[in-house]
């Protein structure tokens, strides 16, 4: 989506890096997943056996993907919030709610990496430990890996509090921050799929020939070839007066 405006390239550094937000955050989820089966089902990383020797790649490319969203959103928050770019500091941008969600926006971001992160080094340190069924899955981690050492000293009892309660904040922060985009300017994350999918391939000017309105110009031209009927009934209405006269397309645009 990003790579696809041509807008994006004017800034190649900062179309790479909105790019990594969205697609890593969104690629990412898919991991919520496997989260939401082993609540339900009372299961730990559910689809390491069935994917095997495979299930190390996705999460470790699921983890390179962590990483970069997180390194991008404090790139964002350090040059909205301290360096101060001209562009994202217009007066439209640099106060009241347009600022304020932008910054929760990231936030949310940084904290939903961080916890996945988390999760999964202190999963790995549990692993190391032979607890339970955290041995059952052995995993490298290719970034929480480098963390995990601080969680080695804990107590398996601290560590299993840890994990779990990384766990649950971030499935209950996905959650939030569902629901909390409907309110945002950032709702094009959601939309931005389906707004794709069902996008007009035609040339924006082109139209096709509207018998109604050619009977109108024809009458505004020609009063006397006006019907009596139609004389009564008054001028139809065309396009959009209200909201409500919207297709479902042009409301998924805006």
């Amino acid at each position: 989506m990003a790579f696809g405006q041509k807008r994006m390239f004017d800034k190649p550094l900062v179309a790479l890096l909105h790019f990594a937000v969205y697609g890593g955050f969104v690629i990412i989820n898919i991991e919520i997943l496997e989260i939401i089966l082993d609540g339900i089902f009372g299961t730990h990383r559910l689809f390491a056996p069935t994917l095997g020797s495979f299930y190390s790649f996705v999460i470790n490319f699921f983890e390179i993907l962590a990483f970069l969203v997180l390194a991008s959103c404090v790139i964002f928050l350090l040059r909205r919030n301290l360096v101060k770019v001209p562009r994202l500091n217009r007066q439209e941008l640099s106060g009241g709610w347009p600022r304020k969600d932008a910054n929760y926006i990231l936030v949310f971001e940084i904290v939903l990496m961080s916890l996945f992160l988390i999760m999964n080094a202190s999963d790995k340190a549990l692993q190391l430990k032979s607890y339970g069924h955290y041995a059952d899955v052995q995993t490298d981690f290719l970034v929480s890996g480098i963390i995990t050492p601080l969680f080695e000293n804990f107590s398996t009892t601290t560590l299993v509090g840890i994990e779990r309660s990384a766990w649950w904040l971030h499935i209950a922060g996905i959650f939030v921050f569902l629901n909390y985009l409907p309110y945002s300017k950032h709702l094009h994350i959601v939309l931005a799929f389906p707004n794709t999918y069902f996008a007009r391939l035609k040339p924006q000017g082109k139209m096709v020939n509207m018998p109604e309105i050619q009977k109108e110009v024809l009458y505004a031209m020609q009063p006397e070839t006006v019907p009596a009927e139609a004389a009564a009934e008054g001028p139809k209405r065309f396009g959009a007066k209200d909201v409500t006269d919207l297709s479902w397309k042009s409301l998924l645009d805006a």
